[in-house]
This record gives C-alpha cells, sequence and structure tokens, in this order.
C-alpha cells in the first residue's frame, strides 16, 4: 500500500483535491475557448471520459466572455465538472473585464512567470489573487520551466556564480522552480488566500527534473500538487515519459493531481490523455475506473490473430458498457477480464481473474475453458467464443456486482 504525503484539502467546486481524497484526473481542452460550441462538446467528452478537472484556456475578451455561456451549457447538461481558468499575460484585466468569467470559473491557474516583469509583477499578481479572494476561487500556482520569471532566474544564477563551489546551472534552475512556487503561494497567502485554497505544480519536460523539482516541492511544503510532464510529446514517447515521471513520484506518495499533456495526433482523440492518466493510477493500485482486461503478448504458440482480435473486442465492450454499468453497479470498475492464447500460462492467469478465457494456440485442442472467481464454468467452443465470452461477462457483471443503493429501489 502506497502511503501518500499529507497535504491539505482543497475544494474545486464539486472536487477535493489534496487531504484524504483519492488522487485526481485532469485534462484540458485545445479548443479556442471563444468558441462555445466546439469548447462545451470537448469539455464534455472529456468529462465523459473521466477527467475530474478541465482546464480551458482563458486568453483574450472573447474567451472571457464565453466562459458562463460554457458553464451554463455545461450544467444544461448535467455535466458539472469543475473549469478551470488558465491565464498568462493579460489574466488580471481579463478578470476584471468580465466578472462573470471569474464567478463561473471553479478555479485559477496563474504563472507567475508570466503576471508581469519588474515592477508590474507585484501588482498583477495582487490584482488576480485579490479576485480569487472575492469569488472564493482556489488557485493553482503554476509554475513552468519554458516561461520561468526571468528576474528570479538571473538572480540566483548571479547568486550561484558567486559561490566557492557553484552549482551546476540544471540545480540553480531546479531551485529557481520551486522558489518561484513556494514564494508566489506565501505571497498569495499574504493577500489573504487561505492555504486550503492553493494548488502548486511545476512543470517540466524532462523526468528526472519532474522527479527532483517535486521531491523539493513535497519535502518544504503541505500544499497539495498537481504532477505532470509538459510538453509530454505524442504517443509512445509521451505515455512513456509521463508514466516514468509521474509513477515514481506517486509511488513515493507525491501527487494529488495528475494530467497527462499527450500531443494528439492530427485529428485524434484528445480523451487519450484522460484514459492514460487513468490507467497509470490503476495500474499502481491508486484508484479504479474501469474492469482491466489482462491479455499475454503472444508467442511461436500463438501464430493466429485471434486472442488479440477478442481482447481488442472484449476492451471496447467494457469501455462501451462501462458508463451504464457505473451508473448502475458498485465495484464494478475492479474487475479484472484475462483473455489468454494458449496453455502455458493461459488456465493460470485465468483462474486469477474475475473472469477468464484461455483460448486454444496453435496445434492445441480448439477449446476455450472459462474461469470465473478461480474456477473452470464452462469450454466454449465453434465460431461463436467471443459473443458467448462477452454474455458470460455480461451475466457476470450482473450477478457479482450489485446494484447502487438509489438503484435498487
Amino acid at each position: 500500500m502506497i502511503s501518500r504525503r499529507q497535504s491539505i484539502a482543497v475544494k474545486i467546486g464539486p472536487v477535493t483535491v489534496g487531504g484524504a481524497a483519492p488522487i485526481v484526473v485532469q485534462s484540458m481542452t485545445n479548443t479556442d475557448t471563444a468558441d462555445i460550441d466546439a469548447t462545451v462538446a470537448q469539455v464534455a467528452s472529456l468529462a465523459r471520459a473521466g477527467s475530474e478537472l478541465v482546464r480551458i484556456t482563458v486568453n483574450d475578451e472573447g474567451a472571457a466572455a464565453a466562459v458562463p455561456h460554457i458553464r451554463e451549457r455545461l450544467d444544461r447538461q448535467s455535466i458539472f465538472v469543475p473549469l478551470i481558468g488558465d491565464f498568462h499575460f493579460n489574466g488580471h484585466r481579463l478578470l476584471q473585464a468580465h466578472p462573470d468569467c471569474a464567478a463561473a470559473l471553479s478555479k485559477l491557474r496563474i504563472n507567475p512567470g508570466n503576471v508581469g516583469r519588474g515592477s508590474k509583477r507585484d501588482p498583477q499578481f495582487a490584482q488576480m489573487i485579490e479576485t480569487a479572494c472575492r469569488y472564493h476561487k482556489p488557485v493553482r500556482i503554476g509554475v513552468n520551466w519554458g516561461s520561468l520569471d526571468q528576474d528570479l532566474l538571473t538572480r540566483m544564477m548571479d547568486e550561484n556564480s558567486r559561490e566557492a563551489s557553484p552549482k551546476p546551472a540544471i540545480e540553480v534552475m531546479r531551485e529557481a522552480i520551486v522558489v518561484s512556487a513556494l514564494d508566489s503561494a506565501r505571497r498569495a497567502e499574504e493577500l489573504g488566500l487561505g492555504p486550503d485554497m492553493i494548488v502548486i505544480s511545476a512543470k517540466v519536460s524532462g523526468v528526472q527534473d519532474l522527479i527532483a523539482v517535486y521531491r523539493r516541492l513535497a519535502a518544504r511544503c503541505s500544499y497539495p500538487l498537481h504532477l505532470g510532464l509538459t510538453e509530454a510529446g505524442m504517443g509512445s514517447k509521451g505515455i512513456v515519459a509521463s508514466t516514468a515521471g509521474i509513477g515514481v513520484l506517486l509511488q513515493e506518495g507525491i501527487g494529488d493531481t495528475i494530467r497527462v499533456s499527450l500531443t494528439p495526433e492530427p485529428g485524434g482523440d484528445r480523451t487519450q490523455e484522460v484514459i492514460v492518466a487513468q490507467e497509470i493510477l490503476q495500474t499502481m493500485g491508486l484508484r479504479s475506473f474501469t474492469p482491466m482486461v489482462i491479455a499475454c503478448p503472444g508467442c511461436g504458440r500463438t501464430t493466429s490473430t485471434y486472442f488479440q482480435e477478442l481482447a481488442q473486442k472484449i476492451q471496447g465492450h467494457i469501455r462501451h458498457r462501462m458508463p451504464e454499468w457505473r451508473k448502475q453497479r458498485s465495484g464494478v470498475e475492479t474487475m479484472t477480464v484475462a483473455v489468454m492464447g494458449c496453455v502455458v500460462n493461459g488456465p493460470g492467469e485465468s483462474k486469477h481473474a474475475n473472469v477468464g478465457i484461455s483460448l486454444p494456440g496453435t496445434g492445441e485442442v480448439p477449446v476455450a475453458p472459462v474461469y470465473e472467481d478461480g474456477k473452470k464454468t464452462v469450454t466454449l467452443k465453434g465460431d461463436r467464443i467471443a459473443e458467448e465470452f462477452q454474455e458470460l461477462v455480461e451475466r457476470y457483471v450482473e450477478r457479482s456486482y450489485r446494484p447502487h443503493p438509489e438503484k435498487a429501489v
């Protein structure tokens, strides 16, 4: 059992982040927020996929004016996912000019490196914090090393260069990220924002930098921490890099919300980042979102693609059915289903799952024993193995997972 770092609990709309609350999955839209139809559709899609917080860009007058309409439209669809406003450079002006935007958002994201330079920085930061206080909105102090406060970094680099044994530049940069986040959080508290209204993130694009920075933050504050590699990349690279960094920190008990910042393929589905984040948490045993399908990789014993096709069908069927199962059945998200390709590990792995099937490998007898909770229940044969196994999974769910109390009336 992973022991989590103790952090302050922060309420973001109906969602609690930190404290004893489960680790929360967050995502972000890539629509033009001023396009209300497109943004509502994407927020709804992300929420249905399981995103518990959704961040939207608020970068200009059109986006700020659209936010309350987006919130209203989502509420009419009974999609109550909290919206987080992402502000850079002009957030102080937009929030002042559009108070309805501030009221409609559940949290503000402020990047200390992008609130202003020199003499403008503190008053513009203060203006945003005062707005957060006025509307009782929590704030994420979101430092990003691509837009780190250059005044702070220059000062720390200069101080380091005067040391007898200067640290490597990367060490100074890591420390500057931490200092920027913690100094900004302290300043927010001085301006009246309670510690239970602050979340911190420190986004970097290197796995070792991510781990080093968050270890320092975890040791030096009790604010909830939002984890994620920024600019993680596309496809398998983005998934592997995010999992490597986030997984190490979660194993150490660090992290209260996570986002997997994948670059989607052109025209790709934005919800992939939600699914990957859920799978990180579920495979680590931290949360359960949907039944897990266990399938062998295949080898020379499995020259047919049948077991791969069945695993794909079953996984697709489970994802399709999960929204309805989640409404109707308690605990179904913890179910495991095994689809195995031959007799080597097939029967044993199938017995460990809630429901498992051991398909015949090359040259094996063309039968497929099915196991439920460790016991063999039936042997499937013929051309309808996939359909019959799918029906068995459906019956297992109906028999094994109780209806939610409010559905049992």
